[in-house]
């Protein structure tokens, strides 16, 4: 059997090796347009920053270092052109010389990967302007900020890599400008309130960041030297667009492949609808482990994994790809890093369940261990069942291990009480006696019974609290406006508090509040509601 492997970087190298091993009878061909194969395109950022250090660190293999290894050959520097599934055949054309040659497959394997989308303006086509996919992207954005003296740099698009290249060229100590169209920062990735909070830190790191804002054209002589947008013009020595990418599927065009949006149709098998013919990696769509409705997941997990699992099929273990979660983690500033897996809130209702989310500001580690921090949580369940839907975290620690917690208890169909007695693991260097994770589950446990009401900081932002009296529950008054109560001397009525008065109780994160309340409720105060996340989440309105 012949299998031919369009794509040569996450998900066609992670089939070939996995079929050849399999079975090793199986000629498996590779055929791709770069020059490198098997590189590690989500470290490109971190070589523009300088934490990895040379090219050959980027490239997992060479063409015949792989070829050695697994016995699948490869052939770069040739792009498909066209699939005729009836003569079972690939038309490539060499980059080099053009020439057109047909290949000849039993099974196809499309793993084309995904192009950067450049946006149709004035100007991206001056020198200093960018778009990060390959190693030599990489090289030749760090190579010219050193030839240029690159002191200001403009980042169109604030998804993952676009907010991970933002802070490499920071790190490059660049004056950034981030600039994105949608209303925040890391769209579908974070929720509304989670990446304003993010937005507000890196702010304070110094980074500017324009959300809102279109992308209008990029101005210079012979090279790029402002960039005008919507909001205002910058100066820019050096552009990087990032504003997204699309699957790289063009040469599919009149084979009878179902596209979605642009990304190949397949089934939990990785099989099109073309027999014979599987897609797998950021050219094709996948299922949600959630709500089993189809979604594009251009990550290199996802590739790794839907490659493995096709590799097993193929050679006769039968792997359905049970589905992704959207995981994802990134490093956004020194000291601060993001982490989500699972459903939004706006997914979860989208999908038929009855949300239930909280935020909640815990310890990352022992408190008194050297370079504690916290972790902003944002945890999603549904509210009738407890089922864990979705978790969001921003933080100076380990917010992948935080994810990859709730990415496990999701695809098991786990409930937020599941996590209750679960034993984790604890060490001061590492986590808190009761682990943050398990501390929001136990929060919004307490939110769904009823012990603990608040406001989100999505509805304080929206102005439910309008009408509240602020109580400011922190061990010291810091609240303008607000009345300031000391927590440990709360032994009975607040003398001129009606027992029904609205009062929001404010604390440095949402933990004194909680206490406060709990005693009021006691006490017979019938109208309380705390601010999750406190004065460390929200910018409080007093």
């Amino acid at each position: 059997m012949k299998i031919v492997i369009i794509g040569g970087v996450a998900a066609g190298t992670k089939a070939a090796a996995k079929i050849k091993r399999g079975d090793r009878s199986v000629q498996v061909e590779i055929y791709t347009k770069s020059r490198d194969i098997s590189y590690a395109g989500c470290g490109l950022p971190y070589y523009v920053g300088g934490g990895i250090q040379s090219r050959g660190e980027l490239i997992v293999n060479t063409p015949a270092k792989f070829s050695a290894l697994t016995g699948a050959e490869v052939f770069n520097g040739q792009e498909a052109v066209s699939v005729d599934p009836k003569a079972k055949t690939v038309r490539l054309r060499s980059v080099d010389s053009g020439s057109v040659s047909d290949v000849s497959y039993d099974k196809l394997i499309i793993a084309s990967g995904a192009a950067p989308i450049v946006p149709k303006i004035d100007g991206t086509d001056l020198d200093g302007v960018f778009t990060i996919r390959t190693p030599d992207d990489a090289i030749n954005v760090r190579s010219y900020i050193e030839k240029n003296n690159c002191a200001k740099a403009v980042v169109a698009g604030a998804g993952f890599i676009g907010m991970e290249m933002a802070e490499n060229l920071s790190a490059q100590g660049l004056d950034v400008t981030v600039a994105d169209m949608t209303a925040q920062i890391l769209p579908n990735v974070l929720d509304p309130e989670m990446a304003d909070f993010a937005a507000r830190r890196l702010r304070k790191n110094g980074m500017k960041i324009m959300t809102g804002t279109r992308l209008l054209s990029i101005t210079g002589n012979g090279r790029a030297e402002a960039v005008s947008t919507s909001g205002g013009e910058f100066p820019a020595d050096i552009v990087i667009l990032s504003i997204g990418i699309r699957p790289a599927t063009d040469f599919l065009e009149g084979s009878g492949v179902e596209l979605i949006n642009g990304a190949v149709a397949v089934d939990e098998y990785q099989r099109t609808n073309v027999e014979d013919i599987y897609a797998a990696g950021d050219c094709a769509v996948v299922k949600n482990r959630v709500t089993g409705q189809r979604q594009w997941s251009a990550m290199g997990s996802t590739a790794n994994i839907t490659g493995r699992c096709l590799a097993k099929t193929l050679t006769g273990t039968a792997a359905p790809y049970s589905g992704c979660l959207g995981t994802g983690a990134a490093k956004l500033a020194r000291g601060l890093n993001a982490g989500r897996t699972g459903l939004s809130e706006k997914q979860a209702e989208e999908a038929g369940f009855d949300p239930i989310s909280v935020v909640c500001v815990t310890d990352d580690k022992a408190h008194y261990y050297p370079g504690a921090d916290c972790f902003a949580t944002k945890l999603i369940a549904d509210r009738t069942t407890g089922k864990l839907l979705g978790m969001q975290v921003v933080g100076a620690g380990a917010v992948d291990k935080m994810t990859d917690i709730a990415a496990v208890g999701i695809s098991a169909g786990l409930s937020l009480s599941d996590f209750d007695t679960m034993d984790l693991a604890y060490a001061p260097p590492f986590s808190t006696a009761i682990h943050p994770f398990v501390q929001a589950c136990y929060i919004l446990e307490n939110k769904i019974s009823g012990a603990f009401e608040t406001f989100t900081p999505a509805e304080y932002a929206s102005g439910a609290a309008e009408g509240y009296r602020v109580i400011d529950v922190q061990p010291a008054p810091s609240v303008p406006g607000a009345e300031w109560i000391d927590l440990g001397k709360v032994t009975g009525e607040i003398e001129g508090t009606a027992k029904d008065e609205k009062l929001l109780l404010v604390c440095t994160r949402g933990k004194r509040g909680y206490f406060l309340q709990n005693r009021l409720k006691h006490f017979g105060y019938s109208n309380t509601k705390v601010l999750e996340g406190g004065v460390f989440f929200n910018e409080i309105k007093a």
